[in-house]
Parts: C-alpha cells; structure tokens; sequence
C-alpha cells in the first residue's frame, strides 16, 4: 500500500526532480508534488512524495527529517489526509 509524505522547509530553488533524486534510493516512488502558488507559480516551500511502499516511507521518515536539502532543513512526516472543502457551506448549528 503506498504512503504518502509531506516535505516541509523546502528551498525556493528545490526541483521536482531534485526532489525525487533524494527520495528514490529509499524505494519505488509512485508521485511527487511540490506545491506552487497559482498566481506567481513560484514554490510554497512544501511538497509531498508517495512511496509504493509503506517501509520505504519510514525508512525516508527517519533518515531525512531535519536533513539539510540545498541550504534548508526540511522536515519529512506522513502526510495527513486534509478533508475537502465543498463549495457551498452548511448552515450553522441551532442553539
């Protein structure tokens, strides 16, 4: 089952690529994401990396968080699932 990670304190300058550099000697990847802003498309400075398999992910866990990544530390944990925000809000609670 695949795991997904979150890369926190990432470089303005950090790639893709650079990305999954780091992150295949610990196993298969199935995807990577840095996160970039839609107006500038410049980074956010976060990004995720999904793992094939879930001992690939805690093997990167342990080794790479709080490494140093082109001049930044970076922190690496599993990602948590963010719940969807639906278009329309439901109504607030009666009290």
């Amino acid at each position: 089952m695949n795991k997904k990670l979150f890369i926190g304190g990432l470089s303005w300058n950090t790639s893709e690529a650079r990305l999954r550099e780091t992150f295949e000697k610990f196993g298969d990847l199935d995807d990577i994401r840095i996160i970039t802003d839609r107006d500038t498309g410049r980074s956010r400075g976060f990004g995720f990396v999904t793992f094939a398999e879930e001992d690939s992910a805690q093997k990167a866990i342990a080794e790479m968080d709080g490494c140093n990544l082109d001049g930044r530390n970076i922190k690496v944990n599993e990602a948590e699932e963010k719940p969807r925000r639906s278009a329309h809000r439901p109504p607030p609670p009666h009290q």
